[in-house]
């Protein structure tokens, strides 16, 4: 059996919104709704908060404690070394790679990316390379064996930051799967990453729409709720997005 650990990268000195992953959400900071929501994955085995050796990230570290998942301080800059030695610390055997800003991943779609790569000849399955689903249902899957044969090929210092560009680049070295979503769940043009101040106004009203009652909801749900709300998508509608060549 091999070892399936969500690699979630996070750290608190983030330029536009410093301390973002603190911030609160119906009653508790907004980065342990992402917790909880991978907690609720079946297919992983460990969860590991992959922060930075930066005494301002000590409170993920605190959080990962008190939520009962692992975590690893690495490089800030060299991510993709973080990321190895995060899944080398659970010996996982294949990464699910999370970023800290998809605060509403919906645990479905997670699974559903893990089972595609686990059913097919791949090196990376991705949910998001093909523009569809909601911004912040990112996810991806790749075997460590893979990341390491990446690391060890480039030094470029894009492709050490953004853990997978250098796989992505080169799909006749990795073969990948593009997944795209249905059409009930296809608005590109929704952000629901946790980016700026805006982002978080906007998240925290759809984590508290939802409520306790509610703690795993939907990327469906979510887009039918604010389907409903146009006065809630504009909210976040101008935030900028940084991206990577």
């Amino acid at each position: 059996m091999k070892t399936i650990a969500a690699v979630i990268e996070v750290r608190m000195t983030s330029s536009r919104l410093p301390g973002k992953h603190m911030l609160w959400a119906n009653g508790k900071p907004i980065i342990e709704h992402l917790v909880d929501r991978l907690q609720s994955v079946p297919s992983l085995d460990e969860i590991v908060m992959a922060t930075t050796v930066n005494d301002a990230d000590e409170p993920l570290v605190e959080l990962a404690n008190k939520t009962d998942i692992s975590s690893f301080r690495g490089s800030e800059d060299d991510v993709m070394s973080r990321v190895v030695g995060a899944a080398e610390s659970v010996r996982a055997d294949i990464i699910v790679g999370i970023t800290g800003d998809c605060v509403v991943i919906d645990p479905l779609l997670v699974e559903q990316t893990i089972q595609m790569f686990l059913c097919n000849k791949c090196a990376y399955v991705n949910n998001t390379a093909v523009p569809g689903y909601p911004g912040g249902m990112n996810t991806q899957v790749y075997k460590l064996a893979t990341l390491k044969e990446s690391a060890a090929m480039t030094d470029d210092p894009l492709d050490r930051e953004h853990v997978t560009s250098h796989i992505l680049r080169n799909p006749e070295l990795f073969p990948p799967i593009y997944l795209v979503p249905p059409t009930d769940l296809y608005w590109p043009d929704l952000k629901l990453e946790l980016d700026e101040q805006a982002d978080y106004e906007l998240l925290k009203k759809v984590i508290e729409h939802f409520g306790d009652e509610n703690l795993y909801f939907s990327c469906g749900e979510i887009i039918e709720l604010l389907r409903g709300k146009p006065d809630w998508v504009e909210i976040n509608r101008n935030v900028k997005r940084k991206g990577f060549e």
